[in-house]
C-alpha cells in the first residue's frame, strides 16, 4: 500500500508532539526536573579576566564587556581582580557575573582613578541555605531544621550568621542567636543547639532559617567586593545578591565613591534557579564596610536591604595603650600599625575624656606583648579574640609632640585615617539584625536617606571600644533622614568608655540633627551623649512602638521616664 509523504509526516509530528507534550508535564510536575532544566540553563562560562587582561595588555583605557549572563570561575580565590591600573574604564552594563564558588568576586587594589560600571553579582551555589524549623526541644535549645530544595545541602553549611525569619512576613523574627553545635542528619535536615534564653521574641515551629553555606574546593577568601589601597576609584550600579560575607568592603582607600549600588535579595522572578521558597538574605554580613580611610567614601543613592549586619561601617581602628612617660607611649597595636611621623592622632583615656589631639613624631617597634600585658586584657570588656590578645601581639613606642598623662587601657588612632570627610546620601537601607549608618569619622553628612526595619538603630554614632574600632566625631551633619519601624533607638550618638561609663562632654563636638523624620520606633527616637556644640532643632516623631523599655543609657544616668530626645553629659 503506498502512504502518501504528507501522510507519513503528519504522523511523525503527532507522535512527536505526544513526545513533546509529556515532556512538558514531567518537567512542570517534577522539581527534580524542572529545577535541574533551570540549572542548565543559567549562564555561559566566560574567561572573564582574561577578557580584561587582553584589554589592558592592548592598551584600551574603556574596556566595554559584552553583555550576558556568564559562569565564572575564580582564579586565586577571586573571580575578577582590577590591580594597579589607572584611568581605566570597565564598563559592565548588562553583564552579570555569577561566581561558582562562594570565595571573593571582585578585587580592585591599588588603582587610581579607575571606574567600575554596571556589573550584577550573584554565587551558585550560594554563600548560605535556608530551611524551615520543624521541631523545637522542650527547653528550646536544639532546633530541627529541614532544607529547601533549591538550596545547598546540610553538609556544606557552616556556623555563621544564623537568622530566624517570620514565615508569614518574611521579616526577622528575633535577635541573633549563637549556635554551639551543628549536627548534619542527612543532606536536607540539620539539627541546631542554641544555649540561652529564647523568651524574647521566641522562634516558632515553621519560621524559617537561613545560616551560612561553603562551596569553595579551591579555597575561600572573605567578602563580595574588596577595594584596598586605591585612591579615586568609583564603582557605580554595581548589583548584588549575595556575599559569604561583607558586600562591599575597602580599607586604606582615598575619595572611594559608590554610586547607585544595590544590595538586596534575589527576587524568584529572575533567581538563576527554581527554588522551594524565595530568598530571605542577600548578604551574609554588612553591606557597605570602610576601614582606615584618608579621605571617607561616598555612598550615593545606593541601598541595601536584607544582608545580616550593618548597612553602613565608616570606622578606623584604636591602639591599646599600655603605659606613658612624658611624650611617649607604649602601645600594642591592633592588627598592622597604621601611625606614621606626622599623623595627628586621637587619644582617649580609659574612662573616655578625650584629650587635644597630638601629632606623632615617630614610630618604633618594640617587641610583643608582654604577659601582664595579656592578663590585663584578660579582664578588659573587649571581644573575646581582642581578651586572649589575637591581633595585639605588636607593641610598639611612639613619640609625641606634646607630654601626656595616660594610664593603661587607654586608646590612640590616627586621627586622618578613620574615614573623615564621609558622605551618606540619599540612600535606602533596612530590614537587617544590626544598625543602618554606624559612623566614627568626622567631617560628614548623613542626609537625605530612608531607613526602615532595621534591628537596632538605624543611625548610630560611636567608637566602640569592644572591636577597639575608632574614632570619635567632630562637624557631623545629619538632616533630612526618614526612619521607621526600627527596633533600637533611631537616631543614638553615644561615647561609651572603656571602663563602661559614658565620656563627658567634648568627645563628640560640633554635632547637629536636624529636620529627621521618626515613626513607630522606640523612645527615645534620639538620644546623644557625651557631645560638646550639639544642636538639635526640626526633628518630628510620631506613632512610637507599644513596647517601651528603658534603655540603659538612661537607666544609668537616673532617668526615670521616656522621651522623644534625651541629651546625657552634653554641652549645651
Amino acid at each position: 500500500m503506498h502512504t502518501h509523504p504528507t501522510n507519513e509526516l503528519f504522523r511523525t509530528g503527532f507522535k512527536l508532539h505526544k513526545y513533546l507534550l509529556l515532556l512538558i508535564t514531567l518537567v512542570a510536575c517534577c522539581p527534580w526536573m524542572r529545577a535541574n532544566a533551570a540549572e542548565a540553563e543559567v549562564g555561559t562560562p566566560f574567561d572573564l579576566q582574561g577578557y580584561v587582561d587582553q584589554a589592558i595588555a592592548e592598551g584600551q583605557s574603556r574596556i566595554v564587556i559584552p553583555p550576558g549572563r556568564y559562569r565564572v570561575t575564580p582564579r586565586n580565590h577571586q573571580h575578577l581582580v582590577l590591580h594597579q591600573l589607572q584611568d581605566v574604564e570597565v564598563i559592565a552594563d548588562g553583564v552579570e557575573m555569577i561566581c561558582t564558588e562562594t570565595t571573593r568576586a571582585v578585587t580592585v587594589s591599588h588603582c587610581k582613578n579607575v571606574t567600575l560600571r554596571g556589573l550584577v553579582i550573584d554565587y551558585d551555589p550560594l554563600p548560605y541555605t535556608q530551611g524551615r524549623i520543624t521541631a523545637i526541644s522542650a527547653d528550646r535549645q536544639t532546633y530541627d531544621i529541614e532544607l529547601f530544595e533549591g538550596y545547598p545541602p546540610a553538609e556544606t553549611v557552616r556556623n555563621f550568621k544564623y537568622e530566624i525569619f517570620r514565615a508569614d512576613t518574611r521579616t526577622l523574627r528575633c535577635e541573633d542567636h549563637y549556635v554551639s553545635e551543628i549536627e548534619v542528619i542527612d543532606a536536607r535536615h540539620l539539627r541546631l543547639t542554641c544555649p540561652g534564653n529564647h523568651d524574647r521574641n521566641p522562634e516558632q515551629v515553621g519560621d524559617l532559617i537561613v545560616i551560612g553555606s561553603e562551596n569553595a574546593p579551591h579555597g575561600s577568601i572573605p567578602h563580595a567586593v574588596e577595594c584596598n589601597g586605591n585612591v579615586n576609584v568609583r564603582l557605580e550600579q554595581i548589583a548584588l545578591y549575595a556575599s559569604n560575607c561583607f558586600g562591599f568592603l575597602e580599607y586604606n582607600c582615598d575619595g572611594s565613591v559608590y554610586s547607585e549600588c544595590r544590595i538586596d535579595r534575589r527576587s524568584p522572578n529572575d533567581d538563576l534557579k527554581q527554588r522551594e521558597s524565595p530568598r530571605l538574605r542577600s548578604l551574609d554580613a554588612d553591606a557597605f564596610h570602610s576601614k582606615h580611610a584618608i579621605r571617607g567614601p561616598s555612598y550615593l543613592n545606593c541601598s541595601a536591604r536584607f544582608m545580616g549586619d550593618d548597612c553602613i561601617n565608616i570606622c578606623g581602628d584604636y591602639h591599646m595603650i599600655m603605659n606613658s612617660s612624658g611624650e611617649t607611649l607604649r602601645v600594642l597595636a591592633k592588627g598592622e600599625m597604621n601611625i606614621e611621623p606626622g599623623d595627628p592622632v586621637e587619644l582617649v583615656l580609659f574612662d573616655g575624656v578625650r584629650l587635644p589631639d597630638a601629632k606623632a613624631i615617630a614610630v618604633v617597634a618594640a617587641g610583643s606583648i608582654r604577659d601582664e600585658e595579656q592578663q590585663y586584657l584578660a579582664q578588659q570588656n573587649l571581644h573575646p579574640r581582642l581578651q586572649s590578645g589575637e591581633g595585639l601581639e605588636k607593641a610598639y613606642t611612639i613619640t609625641l609632640d606634646s607630654q601626656v598623662d595616660i594610664d593603661r587601657g587607654g586608646v590612640v588612632c590616627p586621627a586622618n585615617r578613620i574615614g573623615n570627610g564621609f558622605a551618606v546620601k540619599n540612600c535606602h537601607f533596612g530590614f537587617n539584625r544590626s544598625r543602618g549608618i554606624l559612623i566614627k569619622a568626622s567631617n560628614g553628612e548623613i542626609s537625605g536617606n530612608r531607613m526602615e526595619g532595621c534591628w537596632m538603630s538605624a543611625i548610630l554614632v560611636s567608637p566602640e571600644y569592644w572591636w577597639l574600632e575608632a574614632g570619635s566625631s567632630n562637624n557631623l551633619v545629619i538632616r533630612d533622614n526618614t526612619i521607621t519601624d526600627c527596633q533600637g533607638i533611631a537616631v543614638r550618638i553615644e561615647a561609651p568608655a572603656g571602663n563602661g561609663s559614658l565620656a563627658p562632654a567634648g568627645a563628640h563636638r560640633d554635632i547637629r540633627v536636624t529636620n529627621n523624620h521618626i515613626a513607630k520606633c522606640t523612645m527615645p527616637g534620639i538620644l546623644v551623649t557625651s557631645t560638646a556644640d550639639l544642636q538639635l532643632e526640626g526633628n518630628t516623631f510620631e506613632d512610637w512602638q507599644e513596647t517601651q523599655d528603658l534603655p540603659h543609657q538612661l537607666r544609668e544616668a537616673g532617668i526615670t521616664q521616656l522621651k522623644p530626645i534625651v541629651k546625657i553629659q552634653c554641652e549645651p
